[in-house]
Protein backbone atom coordinates (compact mmCIF):
# COMPACT_ATOMS: atom_id res chain seq x y z
CA UNK A 1 0.00 0.00 0.00
CA UNK A 2 2.87 2.31 0.86
CA UNK A 3 4.51 1.52 -2.51
CA UNK A 4 1.36 2.42 -4.44
CA UNK A 5 1.11 5.73 -2.61
CA UNK A 6 4.73 6.51 -3.39
CA UNK A 7 4.24 5.85 -7.09
CA UNK A 8 1.18 8.07 -7.11
CA UNK A 9 3.11 10.86 -5.45
CA UNK A 10 5.99 10.53 -7.92
CA UNK A 11 3.57 10.51 -10.83
CA UNK A 12 1.83 13.62 -9.56
CA UNK A 13 5.19 15.38 -9.11
CA UNK A 14 6.24 14.47 -12.63
CA UNK A 15 2.94 15.59 -14.11
CA UNK A 16 3.00 18.88 -12.20
CA UNK A 17 6.57 19.62 -13.28
CA UNK A 18 5.75 18.84 -16.90
CA UNK A 19 2.72 21.11 -16.95
CA UNK A 20 4.71 23.91 -15.33
CA UNK A 21 7.54 23.66 -17.87
CA UNK A 22 5.11 23.54 -20.78
CA UNK A 23 3.48 26.69 -19.45
CA UNK A 24 6.92 28.35 -19.27
CA UNK A 25 7.67 27.52 -22.89
CA UNK A 26 4.32 28.82 -24.05
CA UNK A 27 4.41 32.02 -22.02
CA UNK A 28 7.94 33.03 -23.00
CA UNK A 29 7.95 32.08 -26.66
CA UNK A 30 7.71 35.79 -27.54
CA UNK A 31 10.59 36.85 -25.27
CA UNK A 32 13.23 34.14 -25.77
CA UNK A 33 15.43 33.60 -28.79
CA UNK A 34 15.11 30.30 -30.74
CA UNK A 35 18.33 29.09 -29.18
CA UNK A 36 17.03 29.69 -25.68
CA UNK A 37 13.73 28.00 -26.47
CA UNK A 38 15.65 24.98 -27.71
CA UNK A 39 17.64 24.87 -24.46
CA UNK A 40 14.47 24.99 -22.40
CA UNK A 41 12.89 22.23 -24.48
CA UNK A 42 15.96 20.11 -24.00
CA UNK A 43 15.87 20.83 -20.30
CA UNK A 44 12.22 19.83 -20.18
CA UNK A 45 12.99 16.43 -21.69
CA UNK A 46 15.70 15.88 -19.09
CA UNK A 47 13.39 16.88 -16.27
CA UNK A 48 10.56 14.66 -17.52
CA UNK A 49 12.87 11.66 -17.22
CA UNK A 50 13.30 12.23 -13.52
CA UNK A 51 10.89 12.18 -10.60
CA UNK A 52 10.70 13.22 -6.98
CA UNK A 53 14.10 13.96 -5.49
CA UNK A 54 15.75 13.17 -8.81
CA UNK A 55 13.85 16.14 -10.31
CA UNK A 56 15.36 18.48 -7.71
CA UNK A 57 18.80 16.98 -8.27
CA UNK A 58 18.50 17.71 -12.02
CA UNK A 59 17.54 21.34 -11.38
CA UNK A 60 20.56 21.86 -9.15
CA UNK A 61 23.27 19.93 -10.96
CA UNK A 62 22.33 20.22 -14.66
CA UNK A 63 25.16 21.78 -16.75
CA UNK A 64 22.53 23.34 -19.02
CA UNK A 65 21.13 26.83 -18.38
CA UNK A 66 18.61 26.64 -15.55
CA UNK A 67 15.55 28.71 -14.85
CA UNK A 68 14.88 30.81 -11.77
CA UNK A 69 11.55 32.26 -10.73
CA UNK A 70 11.30 35.76 -9.25
CA UNK A 71 8.86 36.79 -6.52
CA UNK A 72 6.45 38.12 -9.13
CA UNK A 73 6.45 34.93 -11.15
CA UNK A 74 8.78 36.02 -13.96
CA UNK A 75 11.11 33.29 -15.21
CA UNK A 76 14.60 33.86 -16.57
CA UNK A 77 17.11 31.58 -18.22
CA UNK A 78 20.83 31.98 -17.94
CA UNK A 79 22.44 33.71 -20.94
CA UNK A 80 25.06 31.86 -22.92
CA UNK A 81 28.58 32.26 -21.61
CA UNK A 82 27.65 34.27 -18.52
CA UNK A 83 29.08 33.40 -15.15
CA UNK A 84 26.04 33.37 -12.87
CA UNK A 85 22.28 33.13 -12.86
CA UNK A 86 22.21 36.77 -11.74
CA UNK A 87 23.85 37.74 -15.03
CA UNK A 88 21.04 36.07 -16.93
CA UNK A 89 18.46 38.00 -14.95
CA UNK A 90 20.14 41.31 -15.89
CA UNK A 91 20.14 40.44 -19.59
CA UNK A 92 16.50 39.39 -19.57
CA UNK A 93 15.37 42.47 -17.65
CA UNK A 94 17.14 44.70 -20.19
CA UNK A 95 15.63 42.71 -23.05
CA UNK A 96 12.13 43.05 -21.65
CA UNK A 97 12.62 46.76 -21.01
CA UNK A 98 13.87 47.36 -24.56
CA UNK A 99 10.91 45.41 -25.89
CA UNK A 100 8.59 47.51 -23.76
CA UNK A 101 9.88 50.89 -24.94
CA UNK A 102 10.14 49.71 -28.54
CA UNK A 103 6.49 48.65 -28.57
CA UNK A 104 5.55 52.14 -27.39
CA UNK A 105 7.92 53.94 -29.80
CA UNK A 106 9.95 55.43 -26.97
CA UNK A 107 13.55 56.02 -28.19
CA UNK A 108 15.91 55.39 -25.28
CA UNK A 109 19.69 55.17 -25.40
CA UNK A 110 22.21 53.54 -23.10
CA UNK A 111 24.18 55.91 -20.84
CA UNK A 112 25.36 53.46 -18.20
CA UNK A 113 29.05 54.38 -17.67
CA UNK A 114 30.10 50.87 -16.66
CA UNK A 115 28.60 49.26 -19.75
CA UNK A 116 29.71 52.07 -22.07
CA UNK A 117 33.25 51.73 -20.75
CA UNK A 118 33.25 48.05 -21.69
CA UNK A 119 31.74 48.80 -25.11
CA UNK A 120 34.32 51.52 -25.77
CA UNK A 121 37.15 48.99 -25.52
CA UNK A 122 35.61 46.88 -28.30
CA UNK A 123 33.86 49.68 -30.19
CA UNK A 124 35.53 49.11 -33.56
CA UNK A 125 34.82 45.40 -33.44
CA UNK A 126 31.19 45.93 -32.45
CA UNK A 127 30.72 48.63 -35.10
CA UNK A 128 32.04 46.38 -37.86
CA UNK A 129 29.94 43.39 -36.82
CA UNK A 130 26.48 43.24 -38.37
CA UNK A 131 24.87 41.01 -35.75
CA UNK A 132 27.01 41.73 -32.66
CA UNK A 133 26.87 38.02 -31.67
CA UNK A 134 29.54 36.88 -29.24
CA UNK A 135 30.22 33.58 -27.48
CA UNK A 136 29.31 35.11 -24.11
CA UNK A 137 27.23 37.87 -22.56
CA UNK A 138 30.10 40.31 -22.15
CA UNK A 139 28.60 43.78 -21.74
CA UNK A 140 25.03 43.71 -20.48
CA UNK A 141 25.84 40.96 -17.97
CA UNK A 142 28.53 42.92 -16.14
CA UNK A 143 27.74 42.65 -12.39
CA UNK A 144 25.68 45.62 -11.18
CA UNK A 145 22.35 46.39 -9.51
CA UNK A 146 20.94 48.52 -12.31
CA UNK A 147 21.40 49.63 -15.92
CA UNK A 148 20.95 53.27 -16.93
CA UNK A 149 19.19 54.57 -20.04
CA UNK A 150 18.30 58.09 -21.15
CA UNK A 151 15.20 59.58 -22.74
CA UNK A 152 14.68 62.98 -24.35
CA UNK A 153 11.49 64.42 -22.93
CA UNK A 154 10.15 65.78 -26.20
CA UNK A 155 10.18 62.30 -27.77
CA UNK A 156 7.70 60.82 -25.29
CA UNK A 157 4.25 61.92 -24.12
CA UNK A 158 2.48 58.64 -23.27
CA UNK A 159 3.57 57.77 -19.77
CA UNK A 160 0.33 56.08 -18.63
CA UNK A 161 0.23 53.44 -21.36
CA UNK A 162 3.92 52.63 -20.91
CA UNK A 163 3.80 52.11 -17.16
CA UNK A 164 0.61 50.05 -17.41
CA UNK A 165 2.28 47.79 -19.94
CA UNK A 166 5.35 47.61 -17.67
CA UNK A 167 3.17 46.46 -14.79
CA UNK A 168 1.65 43.72 -16.94
CA UNK A 169 5.16 42.50 -17.72
CA UNK A 170 5.95 42.25 -14.01
CA UNK A 171 7.87 45.50 -13.54
CA UNK A 172 7.47 47.59 -10.43
CA UNK A 173 8.16 51.24 -11.15
CA UNK A 174 8.90 54.52 -9.45
CA UNK A 175 8.74 58.10 -10.73
CA UNK A 176 10.78 60.95 -9.24
CA UNK A 177 9.72 64.47 -10.18
CA UNK A 178 10.48 68.02 -9.12
CA UNK A 179 9.99 71.65 -10.12
CA UNK A 180 10.78 72.65 -13.70
CA UNK A 181 13.76 75.07 -13.52
CA UNK A 182 13.10 76.23 -17.09
CA UNK A 183 9.98 78.03 -15.85
CA UNK A 184 11.71 79.81 -12.99
CA UNK A 185 12.59 83.46 -13.34
CA UNK A 186 12.88 86.78 -11.60
CA UNK A 187 9.09 87.20 -11.39
CA UNK A 188 7.99 83.97 -9.78
CA UNK A 189 8.61 80.27 -9.23
CA UNK A 190 6.19 78.27 -11.32
CA UNK A 191 5.90 75.29 -8.99
CA UNK A 192 5.12 73.04 -11.97
CA UNK A 193 6.70 69.62 -11.52
CA UNK A 194 8.17 67.48 -14.27
CA UNK A 195 9.35 63.83 -14.28
CA UNK A 196 13.12 63.62 -13.81
CA UNK A 197 13.80 59.92 -13.24
CA UNK A 198 11.99 56.60 -13.65
CA UNK A 199 13.06 53.31 -12.15
CA UNK A 200 11.67 50.02 -13.47
CA UNK A 201 12.50 47.04 -11.29
CA UNK A 202 12.06 43.37 -12.13
CA UNK A 203 13.39 40.59 -9.90
CA UNK A 204 16.85 41.60 -8.69
CA UNK A 205 17.67 44.16 -11.42
CA UNK A 206 16.49 47.70 -12.07
CA UNK A 207 16.43 50.01 -15.08
CA UNK A 208 17.21 53.64 -14.28
CA UNK A 209 15.64 55.88 -16.94
CA UNK A 210 16.96 59.45 -16.83
CA UNK A 211 14.83 62.13 -18.51
CA UNK A 212 16.78 64.82 -20.38
CA UNK A 213 15.30 68.22 -21.24
CA UNK A 214 16.43 70.72 -23.84
CA UNK A 215 17.28 74.16 -22.47
CA UNK A 216 17.76 77.56 -24.05
CA UNK A 217 21.55 77.37 -24.03
CA UNK A 218 21.42 74.69 -26.76
CA UNK A 219 22.15 71.79 -24.42
CA UNK A 220 20.30 69.03 -22.57
CA UNK A 221 19.86 68.87 -18.80
CA UNK A 222 18.81 66.27 -16.26
CA UNK A 223 17.63 67.01 -12.76
CA UNK A 224 18.72 65.62 -9.39
CA UNK A 225 17.18 62.54 -7.83
CA UNK A 226 15.58 63.87 -4.65
CA UNK A 227 13.51 61.35 -2.69
CA UNK A 228 10.31 62.55 -1.06
CA UNK A 229 9.11 61.22 2.27
CA UNK A 230 6.66 58.67 0.88
CA UNK A 231 9.24 56.92 -1.34
CA UNK A 232 10.60 53.51 -0.33
CA UNK A 233 14.31 54.13 0.13
CA UNK A 234 15.03 50.43 -0.15
CA UNK A 235 13.47 50.16 -3.61
CA UNK A 236 16.95 50.32 -5.18
CA UNK A 237 20.39 51.39 -3.87
CA UNK A 238 19.74 55.05 -4.74
CA UNK A 239 23.17 56.23 -3.61
CA UNK A 240 24.82 54.06 -6.24
CA UNK A 241 22.88 55.59 -9.15
CA UNK A 242 25.30 57.35 -11.49
CA UNK A 243 22.86 60.08 -12.54
CA UNK A 244 21.00 61.75 -9.74
CA UNK A 245 23.24 63.08 -7.01
CA UNK A 246 23.56 66.36 -8.92
CA UNK A 247 21.83 67.92 -11.91
CA UNK A 248 23.87 67.52 -15.10
CA UNK A 249 24.36 69.31 -18.41
CA UNK A 250 25.44 67.70 -21.71
CA UNK A 251 25.77 68.54 -25.36
CA UNK A 252 22.81 67.47 -27.45
CA UNK A 253 23.32 63.77 -28.11
CA UNK A 254 23.95 61.99 -31.38
CA UNK A 255 23.21 58.29 -31.11
CA UNK A 256 23.85 55.17 -33.15
CA UNK A 257 22.51 51.63 -32.92
CA UNK A 258 24.67 48.62 -32.18
CA UNK A 259 23.94 44.96 -31.64
CA UNK A 260 25.27 44.21 -28.17
CA UNK A 261 24.93 40.77 -26.59
CA UNK A 262 22.28 39.94 -29.22
CA UNK A 263 20.21 43.03 -28.39
CA UNK A 264 19.75 46.17 -30.51
CA UNK A 265 20.81 49.09 -28.33
CA UNK A 266 21.18 52.84 -29.00
CA UNK A 267 24.34 54.41 -27.54
CA UNK A 268 25.99 57.86 -27.71
CA UNK A 269 27.83 58.15 -31.01
CA UNK A 270 30.98 59.58 -29.44
CA UNK A 271 31.54 57.37 -26.41
CA UNK A 272 34.76 58.97 -25.20
CA UNK A 273 33.25 62.45 -25.39
CA UNK A 274 30.12 61.38 -23.51
CA UNK A 275 32.10 59.67 -20.74
CA UNK A 276 34.32 62.75 -20.45
CA UNK A 277 31.24 64.98 -20.27
CA UNK A 278 29.77 62.79 -17.57
CA UNK A 279 32.77 63.25 -15.29
CA UNK A 280 32.36 67.05 -15.49
CA UNK A 281 28.61 67.42 -15.93
CA UNK A 282 27.53 68.89 -12.58
CA UNK A 283 25.11 71.79 -13.06
CA UNK A 284 24.22 74.76 -10.82
CA UNK A 285 20.99 76.70 -11.20
CA UNK A 286 20.90 80.45 -10.97
CA UNK A 287 19.69 81.52 -7.53
CA UNK A 288 16.50 83.35 -8.50
CA UNK A 289 15.10 83.42 -4.98
CA UNK A 290 18.20 85.16 -3.63
CA UNK A 291 18.29 87.47 -6.67
CA UNK A 292 14.73 88.61 -6.01
CA UNK A 293 15.66 89.33 -2.40
CA UNK A 294 18.68 91.34 -3.61
CA UNK A 295 16.57 93.49 -5.93
CA UNK A 296 14.10 94.22 -3.14
CA UNK A 297 16.95 95.90 -1.29
CA UNK A 298 18.70 97.34 -4.34
CA UNK A 299 16.25 97.95 -7.21
CA UNK A 300 17.60 96.98 -10.60
CA UNK A 301 18.83 99.67 -12.97
CA UNK A 302 16.31 99.72 -15.81
CA UNK A 303 17.70 102.80 -17.54
CA UNK A 304 18.30 102.83 -21.27
CA UNK A 305 22.08 102.83 -20.74
CA UNK A 306 21.89 99.78 -18.45
CA UNK A 307 19.68 97.87 -20.85
CA UNK A 308 21.97 98.72 -23.77
CA UNK A 309 25.11 97.68 -21.86
CA UNK A 310 23.61 94.33 -20.87
CA UNK A 311 22.62 93.71 -24.48
CA UNK A 312 26.17 94.39 -25.70
CA UNK A 313 27.77 92.41 -22.85
CA UNK A 314 25.54 89.41 -23.58
CA UNK A 315 26.49 89.49 -27.27
CA UNK A 316 30.17 89.76 -26.33
CA UNK A 317 29.93 86.83 -23.92
CA UNK A 318 28.24 84.67 -26.54
CA UNK A 319 30.93 85.55 -29.10
CA UNK A 320 33.71 84.83 -26.60
CA UNK A 321 32.15 81.47 -25.68
CA UNK A 322 31.83 80.50 -29.34
CA UNK A 323 35.44 81.43 -30.03
CA UNK A 324 36.89 79.59 -27.03
CA UNK A 325 34.66 76.54 -27.50
CA UNK A 326 35.81 76.26 -31.12
CA UNK A 327 39.39 76.24 -29.85
CA UNK A 328 38.55 73.64 -27.20
CA UNK A 329 39.63 76.02 -24.41
CA UNK A 330 37.84 75.61 -21.09
CA UNK A 331 36.83 78.87 -19.38
CA UNK A 332 34.50 80.19 -16.67
CA UNK A 333 32.76 83.36 -15.52
CA UNK A 334 35.13 85.31 -13.29
CA UNK A 335 35.30 88.51 -11.26
CA UNK A 336 32.33 90.85 -11.74
CA UNK A 337 30.63 88.62 -14.31
CA UNK A 338 30.65 85.71 -11.86
CA UNK A 339 29.39 88.00 -9.08
CA UNK A 340 26.52 89.15 -11.32
CA UNK A 341 25.47 85.56 -12.01
CA UNK A 342 25.66 84.49 -8.38
CA UNK A 343 24.12 87.57 -6.78
CA UNK A 344 21.50 88.77 -9.24
CA UNK A 345 21.29 86.25 -12.10
CA UNK A 346 22.27 88.94 -14.56
CA UNK A 347 25.09 91.12 -15.83
CA UNK A 348 25.99 93.97 -13.46
CA UNK A 349 25.10 97.08 -15.50
CA UNK A 350 27.86 99.32 -14.09
CA UNK A 351 30.70 96.77 -14.52
CA UNK A 352 31.53 97.93 -18.08
CA UNK A 353 33.26 94.68 -19.06
CA UNK A 354 32.98 90.88 -19.30
CA UNK A 355 35.40 88.82 -17.21
CA UNK A 356 36.47 85.24 -17.94
CA UNK A 357 38.97 82.89 -16.31
CA UNK A 358 41.15 80.23 -17.97
CA UNK A 359 43.61 77.82 -16.35
CA UNK A 360 47.08 78.51 -17.71
CA UNK A 361 47.51 74.87 -18.72
CA UNK A 362 44.62 75.41 -21.16
CA UNK A 363 46.31 78.38 -22.84
CA UNK A 364 46.71 78.16 -26.61
CA UNK A 365 48.68 80.49 -28.85
CA UNK A 366 45.67 80.56 -31.20
CA UNK A 367 43.55 82.52 -28.71
CA UNK A 368 44.62 86.02 -29.79
CA UNK A 369 44.36 85.36 -33.57
CA UNK A 370 40.97 83.67 -33.07
CA UNK A 371 39.50 86.66 -31.22
CA UNK A 372 40.94 89.08 -33.76
CA UNK A 373 39.38 87.02 -36.55
CA UNK A 374 36.06 87.20 -34.68
CA UNK A 375 36.24 91.00 -34.81
CA UNK A 376 37.64 91.65 -31.34
CA UNK A 377 41.01 93.49 -31.55
CA UNK A 378 43.56 93.04 -28.78
CA UNK A 379 43.42 95.97 -26.35
CA UNK A 380 46.28 94.94 -24.09
CA UNK A 381 48.46 91.96 -23.19
CA UNK A 382 50.09 91.89 -19.77
CA UNK A 383 52.48 89.32 -18.35
CA UNK A 384 53.64 86.14 -20.04
CA UNK A 385 52.58 82.53 -20.15
CA UNK A 386 54.89 81.65 -17.27
CA UNK A 387 53.66 84.48 -15.04
CA UNK A 388 50.57 86.71 -14.65
CA UNK A 389 49.23 86.49 -18.21
CA UNK A 390 46.20 88.69 -18.87
CA UNK A 391 44.47 89.55 -22.17
CA UNK A 392 41.93 92.25 -22.95
CA UNK A 393 39.92 92.55 -26.18
CA UNK A 394 37.84 95.47 -27.35
CA UNK A 395 34.18 94.79 -27.95
CA UNK A 396 31.46 97.05 -29.27
CA UNK A 397 31.80 100.68 -28.13
CA UNK A 398 33.42 100.76 -24.69
CA UNK A 399 32.56 97.18 -23.65
CA UNK A 400 35.68 95.06 -23.29
CA UNK A 401 36.47 91.40 -22.66
CA UNK A 402 39.05 90.64 -19.98
CA UNK A 403 40.59 87.16 -19.81
CA UNK A 404 42.55 86.25 -16.68
CA UNK A 405 44.81 83.21 -16.64
CA UNK A 406 44.99 81.24 -13.39
CA UNK A 407 47.99 79.48 -11.89
CA UNK A 408 47.97 76.71 -9.29
CA UNK A 409 50.18 76.55 -6.22
CA UNK A 410 50.16 73.97 -3.45
CA UNK A 411 47.29 75.40 -1.43
CA UNK A 412 45.67 78.05 -3.63
CA UNK A 413 45.03 79.29 -7.17
CA UNK A 414 45.91 82.80 -8.33
CA UNK A 415 45.81 85.19 -11.25
CA UNK A 416 48.00 88.22 -11.84
CA UNK A 417 47.55 91.88 -12.60
CA UNK A 418 49.92 94.48 -14.05
CA UNK A 419 49.94 98.29 -13.80
CA UNK A 420 51.10 99.47 -17.21
CA UNK A 421 52.56 102.85 -16.19
CA UNK A 422 54.66 101.56 -13.28
CA UNK A 423 55.36 97.91 -14.08
CA UNK A 424 53.97 96.88 -10.69
CA UNK A 425 52.66 93.33 -10.36
CA UNK A 426 49.70 92.20 -8.30
CA UNK A 427 48.45 88.78 -7.30
CA UNK A 428 44.87 87.65 -6.51
CA UNK A 429 44.56 84.52 -4.36
CA UNK A 430 41.62 82.08 -4.51
CA UNK A 431 40.94 78.82 -2.68
CA UNK A 432 41.14 75.84 -5.01
CA UNK A 433 37.93 75.17 -6.90
CA UNK A 434 36.34 72.93 -9.49
CA UNK A 435 34.08 73.88 -12.40
CA UNK A 436 30.35 73.37 -12.83
CA UNK A 437 27.96 74.20 -15.64
CA UNK A 438 25.25 76.81 -15.39
CA UNK A 439 22.96 78.75 -17.72
CA UNK A 440 23.59 82.48 -17.94
CA UNK A 441 22.02 84.91 -20.43
CA UNK A 442 20.87 81.90 -22.51
CA UNK A 443 24.33 80.37 -22.57
CA UNK A 444 25.70 77.13 -21.15
CA UNK A 445 28.85 78.24 -19.37
CA UNK A 446 31.17 77.23 -16.52
CA UNK A 447 31.32 78.81 -13.06
CA UNK A 448 33.33 77.74 -10.02
CA UNK A 449 31.35 75.03 -8.21
CA UNK A 450 32.46 76.54 -4.91
CA UNK A 451 31.03 79.87 -6.00
CA UNK A 452 30.52 81.44 -2.59
CA UNK A 453 34.15 80.88 -1.57
CA UNK A 454 35.28 82.21 -4.96
CA UNK A 455 33.16 85.36 -4.68
CA UNK A 456 34.09 85.97 -1.04
CA UNK A 457 37.78 85.67 -1.86
CA UNK A 458 37.43 88.44 -4.44
CA UNK A 459 34.80 90.69 -2.83
CA UNK A 460 34.84 89.85 0.88
CA UNK A 461 31.96 89.05 3.20
CA UNK A 462 30.04 92.12 2.02
CA UNK A 463 29.75 90.95 -1.58
CA UNK A 464 25.95 91.35 -1.43
CA UNK A 465 26.31 95.13 -1.17
CA UNK A 466 26.79 96.84 -4.57
CA UNK A 467 30.04 98.81 -4.90
CA UNK A 468 30.15 101.09 -7.93
CA UNK A 469 33.59 102.59 -7.28
CA UNK A 470 36.20 99.85 -7.61
CA UNK A 471 40.01 100.01 -7.72
CA UNK A 472 41.41 96.76 -9.07
CA UNK A 473 44.73 97.39 -7.27
CA UNK A 474 43.31 97.86 -3.77
CA UNK A 475 39.58 97.03 -3.56
CA UNK A 476 39.70 93.21 -3.94
CA UNK A 477 39.92 91.32 -0.65
CA UNK A 478 42.45 88.87 -2.09
CA UNK A 479 44.93 91.26 -3.76
CA UNK A 480 48.64 91.18 -2.89
CA UNK A 481 51.56 93.23 -4.15
CA UNK A 482 53.78 90.93 -6.21
CA UNK A 483 56.88 92.97 -7.05
CA UNK A 484 57.89 94.72 -10.26
CA UNK A 485 58.47 93.61 -13.81
CA UNK A 486 62.16 94.13 -14.77
CA UNK A 487 62.44 97.15 -17.02
CA UNK A 488 64.19 95.16 -19.74
CA UNK A 489 61.08 92.92 -20.00
CA UNK A 490 58.51 95.71 -20.31
CA UNK A 491 58.33 95.51 -24.10
CA UNK A 492 57.24 91.89 -23.79
CA UNK A 493 55.07 91.92 -20.65
CA UNK A 494 53.36 95.31 -21.04
CA UNK A 495 51.76 95.63 -24.45
CA UNK A 496 49.00 98.21 -24.94
CA UNK A 497 47.27 98.76 -28.28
Amino acid sequence: MQRINKNVVLALLTLTSSVFLLFQLYYYKYYLSPKEVFLLQLQKRILLSKAGLALQHTLISSPLPVTSTSSNGAVFSKVKGSQSGQDGIQWHVIKKFLGLVSSHNVPVYLIDPLVLGLIQKDFEQLSSSSDGMSPECKYLCAPRDFTTFALLDKTWKHEVSLVRAAEKMGFRWLKIQNKDPRLEGMDDLSGIEIPLHYIFKLAAHAIHLVVFYERSGNYVWHGPLRLKQNIDRKFVPFRKLHFGRYPGAYNKPEVLQLSIDDLKVQIPKNLSQFLEEMSHSRFLECRYREARAFFQLYPDDASLDAVEFRKKAKALLHLAALTLNNLGVRFWLSSGTCLGWYRQCNIIPYSKDVDLGIFIQDYKSDIIPAFQKAGLPLKHKFGKVEDSLELSFQGEDDVKLDIFFFYEDDDHIWNGGTQAKSGKKFKYLFPKFTLCWTEFVELKVHVPCETLRYVEANYGKDWKVPVKVWDWKSSPSNVQYNGMWPVDEWDDVIQVY
